[in-house]
């Protein structure tokens, strides 16, 4: 595809999802925000950027922290730009059965995915309202529909896409886009912990989910990306408010 070269920024790109997106759109010719809660985690990910002939900057911001996060947007529009391109992934897990579950395990999976997509999304619209050109993908889950042991991230990624498509309506009139994409099995340090939490190994973990998969595999980062890379795209300007499953096969 080719693009106008934009600014983004990804959030949760140290590693993951959040790296391959982040490298997927520098290789498409953006400028890219590296940020994540730590600028020495993102480091890595802006550096292969860098040393492939991208340009990107790390940025570290704690998404659910309104100051972090406004002074984290306003450092990328100084030193690349106004970003128009908006990937919401940052993402953590407190798994548990609900009568396990702690206020605190609530609270944190709640503030990083859906107040920093909202505070991420509020602070960043202003640079695209202003620019009449935006793109924003939040990163919701197949959990959505409902996932043993996560009552908070089900509840989390099930929010966000009712998040989505207020923002498709809302932002539409001003030329930006909002959808979702909720990943299936996707073989990252997320479902690593995942496997170790229910006791297996995770090449073990990996084969039992694949034997329930369409496509008999489970799904890699890049596989995200390349769907994010088109959402982001010139041409998906008429795909807007859609939670795109990217999960192997249809979910039941």
């Amino acid at each position: 595809m080719s693009q106008t070269p934009r600014v983004a920024i990804v959030t949760g790109a140290a590693r993951g999802i959040g790296a391959a997106t982040a490298q997927r759109l520098a290789a498409e010719g953006h400028a890219v925000a590296v940020l994540d809660l730590n600028e020495a985690d993102a480091r890595a990910t802006a550096d292969a950027i860098t040393e492939a002939g991208g340009r990107a900057i790390p940025v570290g911001a704690d998404v659910s922290d309104t100051g972090q996060v406004e002074a984290a947007v306003a450092a990328t529009a100084e030193r690349l730009g106004p970003p128009t391109i908006l990937v919401n992934n940052a993402g953590v897990i407190r798994d548990n059965l609900l009568f396990k579950m702690t206020d605190q395990d609530w609270d944190l999976v709640m503030d990083v995915h859906l107040r920093g997509a909202f505070l991420m999304t509020r602070s960043v619209q202003a640079h695209m309202t202003e620019q009449g050109w935006g793109r924003v993908v939040n990163l919701s889950s197949s959990s959505a529909q409902g996932n043993r042991g996560q009552a908070n991230y089900s509840a989390a990624k099930a929010g966000l896409q009712g998040f989505t498509k207020t923002l498709a309506i809302e932002l539409g009139k001003f030329g930006v886009t909002a959808n979702a994409v909720a990943p299936g099995f996707i073989a990252t340090d997320m479902t690593r912990a995942t496997a170790e939490r229910v006791g297996m190994g995770f090449e073990d973990f990996k084969a039992a989910a694949a034997a329930n998969i369409p496509v008999r595999r489970v799904g890699a980062p890049a596989d995200i990306a390349a769907t994010i890379a088109f959402l982001t795209s010139e041409e998906a300007g008429f795909v807007s408010g859609q939670v795109i499953y990217v999960a192997g096969g249809p979910l039941d």
